[in-house]
């Protein structure tokens, strides 16, 4: 049962008083389609464009690749949701269509009959939800492999993501302390220099490091040259080269070890 349907009965059902609005209706029913044909491009909440630039922001790739991994996670769980309340529905529907042959009250039966209508326009909501979860799974999926392939990997291990976190953090924390530094006059602000702080990276260092690169971009600007967004990601990855040790030493002058290999789970399987 589709939109027409509904807006047909709709149509059969209003008061004749209101002759404008079966007009209105009738003129929404001959255009219905193709308003239906371009809404089916939709039904998901985000476009792919907005996946991968403001969804996922993870600035180092096996980040990206966890975050991928956690919305593909998310849309199956919605899926498998999706799947198991349509399927409720259509048992729901087949009973009530049961009940239908068998009524002989009129009233009973017309209840039954809106029922019965109500549930095939659950169905088609559930199934365009469905739709664009599948749209959006496999645009994930893809984007996995392609990932992988873009570090020349073929999978990524537990490993793999405790090693890179120290770059991660890093590079996110000199990320947001760059942003809030370009309104601050290049000063790096309070919550990032606590961030520098519990990695175990000197703020003073890392202020130097801002003032460098702002002046940079500021003599390029004075040339007339355009600093580039490449630029800056080089500039992020060279500062996770330079203080790539100093979170672990920080963590290790507390007690802490940020790398206990025993405890994940590739090196269990492979003991095993």
């Amino acid at each position: 049962m589709s939109n027409d349907l509904i807006i047909s009965n709709m149509q059969t059902n209003l008061p004749v008083s209101k002759p404008e609005y079966k007009t209105m209706l009738s003129n929404i029913q001959a255009k219905m389609p193709a308003v239906t044909r371009d809404t089916s491009n939709f039904h998901k909440s985000h476009s792919q464009f907005m996946q991968v630039t403001l969804d996922i922001t993870a600035i180092t790739p096996i980040r990206s690749i966890k975050h991928t991994l956690a919305e593909i996670d998310k849309t199956r769980a919605a899926l498998q949701e999706a799947y198991i309340s349509s399927r409720k529905k259509e048992v729901e529907l087949k009973k009530k269509e049961a009940e239908l042959v068998e009524c002989v009250d009129l009233l009973d039966r017309e209840m039954i009959e809106i029922e019965i209508l109500e549930l095939h326009g659950q169905l088609e909501g559930t199934q365009n939800a469905v739709n664009g979860a599948l749209r959006k799974m496999n645009f994930c999926v893809n984007q996995h492999k392609q990932l992988l392939e873009s570090i020349g990997r073929t999978e990524i291990t537990e490993e793999d993501y405790e090693r890179e976190e120290s770059r991660y953090h890093i590079m996110t924390c000199m990320k947001q302390a760059l942003s809030a530094a370009r309104s601050r006059n290049g000063m790096i602000d309070e919550g990032n220099l606590i961030y520098l702080f519990d990695l175990g990276i000197n703020a003073a260092q890392a202020q130097a490091e801002m003032f460098a690169y702002l002046s940079l971009e500021n003599d390029m600007i004075s040339k007339n040259q355009a600093p580039t967004h490449e630029m800056t990601m080089k500039w992020l990855s060279a500062c996770a080269d330079k203080w790539a040790d100093d979170p672990s030493n920080f963590a290790a002058m507390r007690g802490f070890s940020v790398l206990d290999e025993s405890s994940l789970t590739n090196k269990l399987i492979e003991e095993k």
